[in-house]
């Protein structure tokens, strides 16, 4: 009777968990919500993880399958999930894309070709990016059975795996990402050169905290959403020395104002990324002159924060971006 009754409760705590994932997959109040649901299902199905990922967003991807295939497998017939169709990871659960490519399942290819385009246009995989959502998805689609460490959907073999750039107005280069016609990422990254060994940065470059000023004027208006958060969150700990951040700081307000607005309805009472930045430099325990690896840092929580993972046109990662471009320019 209670093994029965266990697996009734599996069932339950497993269809609320995925249709909270196809809800918001990256949404981190999602996560947090997950989380606590995902404790429980380890309980009782048995699941034993050897290594958490580093992201939410990554962990859902690897728990998903698992858990649907251990219940598929211990669970009587007419127990088992609905829908057995759902079980791989496709790119419209983890990527803003449509058409063919969002029905098809995440392909260890298309991810070994993603990383080798990030590789050549940016001389290195960006963390957080579209190839390492890629990776963790494909690799939790091969351990499941869905599919093989060669396959690989048609639309990347014969429409191709790119990442372009271009540079606009203020110096910066918009990366662009796609599989075939389907942008998967944008963002903005700095457009410096590599300074020489022992190469200091002067005392009258731009810094974290005035990048964050800056961001104020250039999209104040904008109601603070997670992947501001998870920006401004990164930007504090990038200024500190220690690379610590103190409860109270512009991180943990600008992640507290992301929830409230989460929960608030007129546009008129949300906090706006004005409200949490304008007086960054002031409100910063330490502060530095931001640098490449700096703005490259910040610029990975803002876009794995965002479905599209595009970055905010003026937004924090856009700010650190000009930022490190003018300081190495000078």
């Amino acid at each position: 009777m209670t093994s029965k009754i266990s697996r009734q409760l599996d069932v339950k705590l497993v269809t609320l968990y995925l249709t909270v994932i196809q809800l918001s997959i990256f949404h981190s109040n999602t996560c947090k919500l997950t989380n606590k649901l995902l404790s429980q299902i380890l309980k009782h199905s048995g699941l034993v993880l050897k290594q958490q990922p580093p992201y939410p967003a990554l962990r859902i991807l690897i728990i998903k399958p698992l858990v649907k295939k251990r219940l598929s497998q211990e669970q009587p017939q007419k127990l088992r999930p609905q829908h057995d169709h759902d079980l791989p990871i496709n790119y419209g659960d983890v990527f803003d894309v449509s058409g063919e490519l969002a029905s098809q399942p995440v392909a260890q290819r298309d991810a070994a070709a993603m990383q080798a385009a990030e590789n050549m246009a940016l001389g290195k995989t960006q963390r957080g990016g579209p190839a390492a959502v890629m990776q963790s998805a494909a690799e939790a689609n091969e351990r499941a059975g869905f599919t093989s460490h060669s396959t690989a959907t048609h639309i990347a073999r014969d429409q191709g795996v790119t990442v372009s750039e271009s540079t606009v107005a203020d110096g910066n280069r918009i990366i662009t990402e796609a599989i075939g016609d389907q942008v998967l990422a944008q963002y903005a990254t700095p457009e410096v050169p590599t300074r020489a060994s022992g190469a200091a940065l002067g005392r009258d470059q731009s810094t974290i905290g005035e990048a964050l000023e800056a961001t104020a004027l250039s999209a104040g208006d904008k109601a603070v959403d997670q992947s501001d958060a998870a920006a401004i969150y990164a930007a504090e700990a990038r200024a500190s020395a220690t690379n610590e951040i103190k409860p109270g700081g512009i991180g943990s307000r600008a992640q507290s104002a992301a929830t409230q607005n989460e929960r608030t309805t007129f546009f008129s009472d949300k906090i706006t990324i004005s409200d949490v930045s304008g007086d960054a430099t002031t409100k910063l325990s330490d502060d530095k002159p931001v640098t490449r690896e700096d703005a490259e840092g910040i610029i990975s929580p803002e876009i794995r924060n965002k479905p599209d993972m595009r970055t905010t046109p003026g937004g924090v990662a856009s700010s650190m971006a000009a930022a490190a471009r003018l300081n190495q320019s000078k």
